[in-house]
């Protein structure tokens, strides 16, 4: 990539930030504050879900904000009780009303729950609901190459995102190959392999020091030099701050391999074709 800091074009030709500040699993008061404090520090794309009840905290700091509203991504996502036709507008007028917007910019499908066999006609609702202007933009969350094939199928819309979990500890290279043949911007939940001595590993700390950056700020490099959005969240304002400023430093082919050669599978055991959330 050129620019690895330039704005990714989605393939419905909308644009979202090439990094995005997670609200999970901060909640109440403390969202509000944060997703406030993030607008200020010059985060654009706001992650949040119905699942992280914090839709109404993260909308307030939203609305409030002297940001104009049309820079600024905000994101939320279907839970799994309103997987369906009907249920999944109930759920899309939910997350509007928390929120307090007209439109939601970009709307997911959190989990697919294959076992409830609802998330093609799911994905139809939401095809329908980006038409009638309540979503801009329309993606998915944890989908297998399997799910994504079924509904691209289904409706010959391909989603705009998948957001799922992705880090040096877990590359989903096969997952990634599928993004791109399709289209799909790649988001990245947990991009710092949240709690589990990810940013300890000697090289990741030999390039920080090389750098003089924070190990979290090569790891974040790592995934927008290849293309991936990443989503921190950090409740410290100094590091809230440094995952944002990724400029100034670079990695080179060689570098970004011997990162991604710490791959070893999924920290979180939550398989897509097995988790269910509602």
């Amino acid at each position: 990539m050129t620019d690895a800091l330039a704005p990714r074009t989605l393939n419905d030709g909308n644009v979202i930030p090439p990094i995005g500040f997670g609200s999970f699993p901060h909640h109440g008061e403390d969202s509000d504050e944060m997703t406030t404090s993030a607008l200020d520090l010059g985060y654009r794309l706001i992650d949040t879900a119905l699942r992280y009840e914090n839709e109404a905290e993260v909308g307030a700091a939203v609305r409030r904000s002297s940001v104009p509203r049309s820079e600024i991504v905000v994101t939320s996502k279907l839970a799994g009780r309103h997987h369906g036709a009907a249920e999944a507008r109930e759920g899309v007028a939910q997350s509007l009303k928390n929120l307090g917007l007209e439109q939601i910019d970009l709307f997911l499908i959190h989990w697919p729950l294959p076992k409830q066999g609802k998330y093609v006609d799911t994905w139809k609702t939401l095809v329908e609901l980006r038409d009638e202007g309540l979503l801009r933009s329309i993606g998915v969350s944890n989908f297998t190459p399997e799910n994504l094939e079924k509904i691209i199928d289904a409706t010959g819309v391909t989603p705009a995102v998948n957001q799922v979990e992705l880090h040096p500890a877990f590359i989903q290279s096969e997952l990634r190959a599928a993004h791109d043949e399709l289209g799909i911007v790649t988001e990245a939940w947990s991009p710092l392999g949240r709690g589990t001595g990810l940013l300890d590993e000697p090289v990741i700390r030999e390039l920080a020091e090389k750098n003089g950056v924070t190990t979290g700020q090569v790891v974040l490099r790592w995934h927008v030099q290849q293309g991936i959005v990443p989503i921190p969240m950090s409740s410290n304002p100094a590091r809230r701050a440094a995952n944002l400023e990724l400029g100034g430093f670079s990695l080179s082919d060689d570098e970004v391999a011997a990162i991604s050669e710490l791959d070893r599978g999924r920290i979180w055991g939550q398989d897509p074709d097995e988790h269910e959330e509602f």
